[in-house]
C-alpha cells in the first residue's frame, strides 16, 4: 500500500511538472527554464543524482535505470520528460544538449518498449489535449502543505 501511494505521488508530481514546464515554455517564453524543470524532476523521480544520470550516454542511462529497480511507469514519465526537454533545449538554441536528451529518451523507449512520438514537436500537442479540461482535484504544489483553518476543499460541480 505504501509503495503504491509513493508511486502515485511520484506520477502526480511528474504530471504537474510536465504541465508547469509547458506553461513556462509557452506562456513565459523561457524554454531553457522549462527544460531545467524537467531535468530536475528526472533526478528526483529516480532517486539517482540527476546531474550524474543526465550526463550518461543514452544506453548507459537505460542500463542504470533498469538495474535500479525504478518502476516502469516512472520511466515512461522520465522518457517523455526527456523528449519534451529536448524540444525546449532546441528552442533555447542548445542543439547538442537537445540531441543528447532526445537520444536518452529514445534509449529508454527502446529498453522499456515505450510508445513515444516520432517527433518531439508532437509532445506539446499531447498536453494541448488537456488544456481547458476539468479543474484538478488536488493542487500538487500544495499537497504537502498542512491543512489549516483557512484551507478549502474545491468542490466540483455536478454535470
Amino acid at each position: 500500500m505504501l509503495e503504491q501511494d509513493y508511486l502515485m505521488r511520484i506520477l502526480l508530481q511528474f504530471a504537474e511538472i510536465l504541465r508547469r514546464s509547458w506553461i513556462r515554455a509557452r506562456d513565459d517564453r523561457d524554454p531553457k527554464a522549462a527544460a531545467d524543470m524537467l531535468e530536475d524532476a528526472v533526478g528526483e523521480a529516480t532517486d539517482i543524482d540527476g546531474g550524474t544520470l543526465l550526463s550518461l550516454a543514452p544506453e548507459s542511462m537505460a542500463s542504470i535505470l533498469q538495474v535500479s529497480g525504478t518502476d516502469p511507469r516512472v520511466i515512461e514519465y522520465v522518457a517523455r520528460s526527456l523528449m519534451l526537454a529536448s524540444l525546449y533545449l532546441r528552442e533555447a538554441g542548445e542543439d547538442a544538449l537537445s540531441d543528447l536528451r532526445l537520444a536518452q529518451a529514445r534509449s529508454l523507449g527502446d529498453a522499456y518498449g515505450l510508445d513515444l512520438p516520432d517527433d518531439p514537436a508532437d509532445m506539446p500537442g499531447l498536453l494541448d489535449e488537456f488544456e481547458g479540461a476539468e479543474e484538478a482535484i488536488i493542487d500538487i504544489a500544495s499537497a504537502d502543505a498542512p491543512a489549516g483553518p483557512d484551507a478549502r476543499v474545491s468542490e466540483r460541480s455536478a454535470e
